[in-house]
């Protein structure tokens, strides 16, 4: 490997270089990316019922969800299952960070998990499922969702059980659903 000599090198360029790297490196750790990541502490504008309990715990992580609600008719009504969702980074289904599964289970690319339980929901949209504030019983693994407390389920789209009746007992409906999803942890 040769090593530079100092005349072929440009007057000025190396210092440039040297404050330009450590420029470079502040704006992509403010890039947006890093924020979802766990610096948002942005919560979104719910009602009373769905918000998360004041002071220590915040926003660290923010996804999208695409998937199904998953209904089966038990000879009488349609009876929620599971949800089956894509987790992705932005509203526009790029960057797949992880899957959302029945428990109601949140898991990352990365293996870390959460599980969470129903606290409230409110409809906000009466052609949409329901928002809802759920509180995490379980986190498993290092990553995104170690340590969260909450969740919230906003901004929904579809979900709702079929209006018409099953035709057998034991049918399964996969309902086409989008969200957001809000992982909090006390900080």
């Amino acid at each position: 490997m040769k090593s530079p000599q100092k005349g072929n090198a440009r007057p000025g360029f190396f210092p440039a270089v040297n404050f330009t790297l450590p420029v470079a490196a502040l704006l992509l750790l403010a890039s947006p990316a890093t924020m979802q990541a766990g610096n948002d502490n942005r919560s979104p504008d719910v009602p009373a019922a769905i918000q998360v309990p004041g002071g220590t715990n915040k926003v660290h992580f923010h996804a999208y969800a695409e998937g199904v609600q998953i209904y089966v008719w038990n000879g009488s009504s349609w009876v929620f299952q599971a949800p089956e969702a894509v987790l992705f980074a932005d509203v526009g289904a790029h960057g797949e960070i992880g899957i959302h599964y029945a428990g109601p289970t949140w898991e990352s690319e990365s293996g870390s998990k959460v599980v969470g339980a129903r606290v409230a929901g409110v409809t906000v949209d009466t052609t949409a499922i329901p928002w809802l504030l759920l509180k995490a019983t379980s986190t498993q693994g290092p990553g995104i969702f170690k340590r969260t407390t909450y969740i919230q389920r906003v901004n929904t789209v579809g979900g709702l059980a079929p209006a018409a009746a099953g035709t057998f007992a034991g049918q399964e409906a996969r309902v086409p659903y989008t969200a957001e999803y809000f992982f909090y942890r006390e900080h």
